[in-house]
């Protein structure tokens, strides 16, 4: 996920990768620091003495592991464990100490327990498919160097777990497709994060009106049920945000015209909403947009022409809308642009509406001060 960070965090770039660039050198060095170690004694390590503690707290809270990847977590050797990463330590780099954890991918189940808080020099946690369940421990505050972490693809429950609000120096969070739910807590974009994932959750309520504050390049909030309105106060994010995904939120209202101001954005996709109205002429100002996604809502009226004139635009699908005229978008191929205009109401084009569903739609003219977006929260 490197694409995500930005030239202002280069330093806590350079400090994470003395902390984990070598992991490969300094595994074969704990492996040969530690064979001297027997299994009838402890590690004079106090630091591996409590990863071995927390790993076999864990592994008795594992119900199942079918590709048995976690068979030799056995001994207090915890470096020579499979998924466990050791480096030495930030404070003192003639201990070493649990790095990182990476147990992507191995269709394990159980829980996480309280002592993974004993791992306070964990960098980052991948568990990226898998079948771990419940909730997040609050022992996790203890995880103040925690870099990444990934829990995406997993069965974790309950509210929103504001325990990962709590590590400082997090910035890359991935809670995708889980069962998360209830509202997203406004001191989320109060963090530096620089990617946040939380899109296949059951999270309801609304977006947030702070959103403005946070300083993320990646923000994928898909397959929610946010409800309300974009907030307008998203036009604050333009010097950092680079990809906005609102896909099946349950977005209403008009989209506001500040979405324009966010001049670094390379993906925009808010379809499968119920947004309605005109594309405002400002959206013109995303120039590093490469995607733009607007299908399947209730847009209607012209598309401007400047969308169609966007330097950096590779696609644009804007497909089961009301749209009734393209204008200059009616030569996107010869662009090079991949388009998908299907199932709108423009006249001589295949695949539209019809002309009762069209009409239809025309005889209420949408009025977007209705909605009463852009005051409290982003409803």
């Amino acid at each position: 996920m490197a694409s995500f960070f930005s030239s202002k965090f280069s330093l806590l770039i350079v400090l994470f990768l003395h902390f984990t660039f070598s992991f490969n050198e300094v595994v074969a060095k704990s492996r040969n620091s530690n064979s001297t170690t027997t299994h009838n004694h402890l590690s004079p390590n106090p630091k591996l003495q409590q990863a071995y503690e927390a790993l076999q707290a864990w592994k008795l809270v594992i119900y199942s592991d079918p590709n048995n990847f976690t068979s030799n977590w056995v001994g207090y050797s915890v470096c020579d464990y499979n998924g466990i990463y050791c480096a030495p330590s930030l404070d003192e780099p003639e201990v070493v100490v649990v790095a990182g954890i990476d147990l992507n991918h191995q269709d394990i189940a159980g829980v996480i327990p309280d002592e993974l808080g004993l791992l306070i020099d964990l960098a980052l946690l991948h568990l990226n498919s898998n079948r771990f369940c419940g909730i997040l421990p609050e022992s996790f505050a203890n995880l103040s160097l925690l870099f990444e972490l990934d829990l995406s693809n997993n069965r974790f429950v309950g509210k929103f777990p504001s325990v990962v609000l709590c590590l400082p120096s997090l910035k890359f969070l991935d809670l995708r497709y889980n069962e998360f739910e209830g509202p997203l807590p406004p001191e989320l974009f109060s963090k530096s994060f620089d990617a946040i994932f939380v899109n296949n959750n059951r999270l309801t309520s609304v977006i947030p009106s702070n959103i403005n504050s946070s300083s993320a390049l990646v923000i994928v909030f898909a397959n929610n049920n946010f409800g309300g309105c974009l907030p307008p106060s998203i036009a604050k994010l333009a010097d950092s945000l680079e990809e906005l995904l609102l896909i099946n939120t349950n977005l209403s209202g008009c989209l506001p015209p500040e979405v324009g101001f966010l001049y670094k954005l390379k993906v925009l996709d808010v379809s499968y909403n119920k947004l309605v109205g005109h594309l405002r002429d400002t959206i013109a100002g995303l120039m590093h947009v490469e995607q733009l996604d607007v299908a399947h809502n209730m847009f209607s009226g012209n598309i401007p022409e400047a969308i169609c004139a966007l330097p950096s635009l590779t696609n644009f699908t804007y497909s089961y809308n009301f749209f009734c005229e393209e204008g200059f978008c009616q030569n996107l191929t010869s662009k090079n642009i991949v388009y998908d205009d299907r199932r709108n109401c423009l006249p001589e084009k295949p695949l539209q509406r019809s002309k009762e569903q069209c009409d239809a739609a025309y005889e209420l003219p949408v009025e977007c001060l209705d909605y009463h977006c852009g005051t409290v929260g982003g409803g």
